[in-house]
C-alpha cells in the first residue's frame, strides 16, 4: 500500500487533454481499499495540523507564504465533501474558504479577476476556492456569456495571474474533481430520493447536465491552456469519494512538506524571560 506517488499519478501532463481517457473511478498511486484509504487519510491529520501551525507561525513572523487549494468540478463531484473530510483535518482558524457564486453587479463591473484577488488568503493561511476564476472560462464558454476573443484573453490572464501568486509566496494546488456522467446521475438521484437531501438539489443542475459534452470540452481546453509548470493541474478521479479525499489530502501534505516550514526564532532573550518568570512572586 503506497501513497507517495498519488500526486505524480494525478498530475496532468503537458499537452492536449482528453478527459475521456482518464478513468473517474481509478485509485492511481494507491493500492489499498476504501477502509485503508480512510485510515491513511486520518493518519495524515496530525502532520497536516502541525505543518499548518508552522505556516501560521511563519506568517506572524513576516513570511508571505501561504497555500491555495483550487477545487473545480462538475456538480456533485464533491467539493463540499473534500472540504469536510480533508481540509477539516486542520485548524479552521487558519483556513479561509471562498465559495464563488454568480458574480454580483459590482463584480461584473470589474475585470473577472477582481473578486478573486480580494479573496486570496493572507500570509500564513490555507485558502480554499470552491469554484474559482476558472468559472469565467468554463460556464462563459459553454453558455456564451463572453465573446470568444474575451475567453481567449482570459486564459493568458489566468496564467499571468497565477505566476504572480506564486512569485508572491502562494503555493498553488489546482484540482479538477473528475466525475463520470453515470456517477453524477446516481448522486442526483440520491438527492431526489432522500428528503433530507432535497435542499442540495437544484433543478438547474439537470440543465447543466444536459450540456455535459460542452462542459467536458471547455474543461479540456482550460486544462490544456492553463497547465503550467508553476501552477500545474491535477485531475483527481472523483467517483470514489474516499479516494478523492485521500488524493487531495496527500497533495496538501506534499505541498506543505515541500515548504520546509520552520518555527520562527524568538525575537527576545528566552533565558532572560525564563528567569523573570521563575522570579515572579506567587500569584494568589
Amino acid at each position: 500500500m503506497t501513497t507517495n506517488t498519488i500526486g505524480d499519478h494525478v498530475r496532468l501532463p503537458q499537452g492536449p487533454v482528453d478527459l475521456r481517457s482518464i478513468e473517474t473511478d481509478a485509485t492511481p498511486g494507491f493500492d489499498g481499499d476504501k477502509t485503508e484509504g480512510k485510515a491513511v487519510l486520518a493518519a495524515m491529520g496530525e502532520e497536516l495540523a502541525d505543518l499548518q501551525e508552522r505556516l501560521w507561525a511563519e506568517g506572524t513572523a513576516g513570511s508571505h507564504r501561504r497555500l491555495l487549494l483550487v477545487l473545480q468540478g462538475m456538480d456533485t463531484s464533491g467539493k463540499g465533501g473534500t472540504l469536510r473530510h480533508t481540509v477539516g483535518l486542520v485548524d479552521p482558524q487558519g483556513v479561509k474558504i471562498t465559495s464563488f457564486k454568480a458574480p454580483t453587479e459590482e463584480e461584473k463591473a470589474h475585470d473577472f479577476l477582481w473578486r478573486i484577488e480580494k479573496a486570496l488568503p493572507a500570509p500564513g493561511y490555507i485558502g480554499v476556492f470552491d469554484r474559482s476564476h476558472y468559472e469565467d472560462v468554463l460556464i462563459h464558454r459553454v453558455r456564451g456569456f463572453s465573446a470568444p476573443e474575451e475567453i481567449e484573453r482570459r486564459y493568458d490572464a489566468i496564467n499571468d495571474f497565477e505566476q504572480r501568486l506564486v512569485d508572491d509566496g502562494i503555493t498553488l494546488i489546482k484540482c479538477m474533481l473528475h466525475i463520470s456522467a453515470d456517477e453524477q446521475r446516481a448522486r442526483l438521484q440520491e438527492r431526489l430520493d432522500n428528503p433530507e437531501k432535497h435542499w442540495k438539489f437544484n433543478p438547474g443542475d439537470l440543465d447543466e447536465r444536459a450540456l455535459w459534452p460542452a462542459y467536458r470540452e471547455a474543461y479540456e481546453i482550460a486544462l490544456e491552456r492553463t497547465n503550467t509548470e508553476v501552477a500545474p493541474w491535477h485531475v483527481v478521479p472523483a467517483d470514489r469519494k474516499w479516494f478523492r479525499n485521500l488524493a487531495i489530502g496527500q497533495l496538501m501534505l506534499d505541498a506543505l512538506r515541500s515548504l520546509d516550514l520552520q518555527w520562527p526564532k524568538a525575537d527576545f532573550d528566552v533565558n532572560a524571560e525564563k528567569e523573570r518568570l521563575a522570579q515572579e512572586p506567587e500569584v494568589r
